[in-house]
């Protein structure tokens, strides 16, 4: 790790000067790019920081499979530079919304469909440029993989939201684009799916995403076309062409099917929750609509169940729950998050601290406490 407060071009000076004054006033700053996932997460009051200015690719090596840009840059330039060279994010994050950066997808640290069988968002980060609360530039990894000793700074902040700094620039390891990739749909019902899902879970194959909903699973399969064509004789089911495939998982991906969009009075108006469990977890006894991925181990739920309840069986069965999207008829001073257990959460109240010791960083983003 590296401390330098000298760094300066106009931009980075602008926030430095924000942050600085907002740290001597004691003002809140609410950290914006794209504006694309502002609403997730516990509402956030103060000023805005706006990042966008600070964009650009600082440096990309296709033959190491690694991007370094700044936290401004729109998402959507970093996908499409790389896939020029026909490489692509691992984690196939969600953009929702066009205005998408690369700051906001690894800040929120969501990823879409291939997250289960790929990795998450902080498995390919390698490096990090953060200003702290102080206005210091901080640089964490680097542009390799390696092993850390101590915290991994860089990966830490993959999901932090912007509690503990401003993310300047990021570090990503990137992977190949499949040589083939094809999806199969099988009509079952929920624990047929777990169960079917597990099963396959334990064999050689090529899986890169799979999703349950109103009782059809659907697989989708990438990696060499030997492969993939190998696993489709094995496992049957019908064949989805590919462009019908291409938009079921970008719906999933980018939540614009009505199960995700909707805010009329009816079971798609009520609160949307991301329930995480172990894949084997049975059918969970929830009313509402419900949507699977990650092999079982991601559930979206459509209920008007309290919240209280929700989160009494998403620990029974070993997981947590994180109010995704509020109902129509919202419940009032419901945490988006799982309360952290003791020692975690004093733990992450002391990660505050030392990265922003003035509080300012989108503060109660996660935490109400902090």
């Amino acid at each position: 790790m590296g401390v330098n407060p000298a760094p300066s071009t106009p931009v980075l000076d602008r926030l430095r000067d924000q942050v600085l004054m907002s740290a001597a006033s004691g003002t809140a700053l609410r950290i914006r790019g794209g504006d694309t996932k502002s609403w997730y997460g516990n509402p956030v009051a103060g000023q805005v920081l706006d990042t966008r200015e600070y964009a650009g690719v600082v440096a990309y090596d296709p033959a190491e499979l690694v991007i370094t840009a700044c936290c401004g840059t729109p998402l959507a330039e970093i996908e499409s530079t790389v896939a020029e060279c026909g490489q692509m994010l691992p984690f196939e994050p969600p953009h929702f919304g066009p205005d998408a950066t690369l700051g906001g997808c690894v800040v929120a640290g969501l990823a879409g469909p291939r997250r289960a069988y790929a990795g998450a968002i902080r498995d390919f980060v390698l490096g990090v440029t953060v200003m702290n609360g102080r206005g210091e530039i901080m640089r964490f990894g680097g542009q390799v993989m390696k092993n850390v000793a101590g915290y991994d700074v860089a990966r830490l902040m993959a999901g932090s939201l912007g509690t503990l700094g401003l993310v300047l620039e990021v570090s990503l390891r990137l992977l190949p684009v499949a040589v083939t990739t094809r999806s199969l749909r099988f009509v079952m019902d929920e624990n047929q799916a777990i169960e079917t899902l597990n099963h396959w879970a334990g064999k050689a194959i090529p899986m890169s995403a799979s999703a349950w909903h109103e009782g059809e699973l659907m697989l989708r399969l990438s990696g060499s076309h030997a492969g993939v064509e190998a696993a489709v004789a094995q496992l049957g089911g019908d064949f989805v062409a590919d462009d019908t495939a291409q938009a079921y998982w970008h719906a999933l991906r980018e939540h614009t099917h009505a199960f995700f969009t909707s805010q009329t009075q009816d079971e798609y108006g009520a609160a949307l929750w991301r329930v995480a469990v172990p894949p084997t977890t049975p059918a969970l006894a929830l009313e509402g609509a419900q949507w699977l991925e990650w092999g079982g181990g991601q559930r979206w739920w459509r209920t008007h169940e309290p919240a209280t309840e929700i989160r009494r069986i998403a620990d029974l069965a070993g997981g947590h729950a994180t109010l995704f999207r509020h109902a129509v008829d919202a419940e009032e001073g419901v945490c988006a998050f799982s309360s952290l257990p003791g020692p975690m959460a004093t733990l992450q109240r002391r990660l505050k601290a030392v990265f922003d010791p003035s509080g300012i960083f989108n503060p109660h983003r996660i935490d109400p406490r902090c």
